[in-house]
């Protein structure tokens, strides 16, 4: 059976380990509170009612794409482009060409962050296909002007660092939210591991931590899950409401 993304893939080892991918949304996160589109998320209202059941609803069509048939993967990233053009269609106009980019550019780069963080960095040819499943991905969706190659994107990403981040009342309204849903020191420690993964662009205006204490904390948590610990110190860590979901993002 031919799959949109190959059994053995770097992209199915970033986005079948439920550590990495709590990581690639806690730094798309905070990037997105910081897009200047971030007032479509409004419009809908889902993500700013309740942030985290937006979380696995976006994991779940991105797992759907990943690990599904190719045909399947594709009628999902279809279902994807449809859903965003009857939200253009009730707002009245058309979300920007370079949000939708922004967004691909993301995953991409959170992928790589997460995955380096956690365990190792990609090779050339791991990037490589990370950026050409992702492209093939926004290419379903009809997003144009996508770089032809990983360093091209590389370039193309900068770009829309710099231009495409603001603070605004969305950013703290969202934060509020994330405070609220989190409690205090979970709050804490997602900031903690924002100021970890993000560039320079997302965290100054942030006022994210530049040298979190949590950085010094990944060989701890290496040895714990070399020991089998990984489940207790999710249970510690994580929402205990949350953590059969958050589990059941591991394929």
């Amino acid at each position: 059976m031919r799959y949109f993304v190959q059994p053995g893939s770097i992209v199915r080892q970033i986005w079948g380990d439920a550590d990495v991918i709590l990581l690639v949304f806690a730094g798309s996160a905070a990037e997105f509170a910081l897009n200047r589109a971030v007032d479509w998320l409004f419009f809908t209202g889902k993500l700013p009612a309740d942030p985290i059941a937006r979380l696995f609803s976006t994991v779940r069509y991105a797992q759907e794409i990943v690990f599904a048939p190719e045909a399947q993967a594709r009628q999902a990233i279809a279902r994807m482009g449809a859903i965003h053009g009857g939200v253009e269609k009730k707002r009245g106009y058309e979300i920007p060409d370079w949000a939708y980019r922004n967004v691909l550019y993301m995953l991409i780069d959170y992928s790589e962050r997460a995955y380096q963080t956690l365990h190792r960095p990609l090779t050339d040819a791991e990037r490589d296909e990370l950026y050409s499943t992702f492209r093939a991905v926004g290419a379903g969706m009809n997003v144009p002007d996508l770089p032809a190659s990983y360093g091209d994107w590389k370039t193309d990403r900068l770009v829309h660092l710099n231009r495409d981040l603001t603070r605004s009342d969305y950013t703290d309204r969202l934060f509020q939210r994330y405070r609220e849903q989190l409690g205090n020191w979970r709050y804490d420690l997602l900031r903690q591991v924002q100021g970890m993964l993000v560039p320079e662009q997302v965290r100054q205006p942030l006022g994210l931590p530049k040298k979190p204490a949590l950085i010094h904390s990944i060989g701890l948590y290496k040895v714990l899950n070399t020991l089998g610990l990984r489940s207790a110190v999710q249970r510690i860590l994580l929402p205990t409401e949350y953590l059969g979901q958050i589990r059941g993002l591991d394929r």
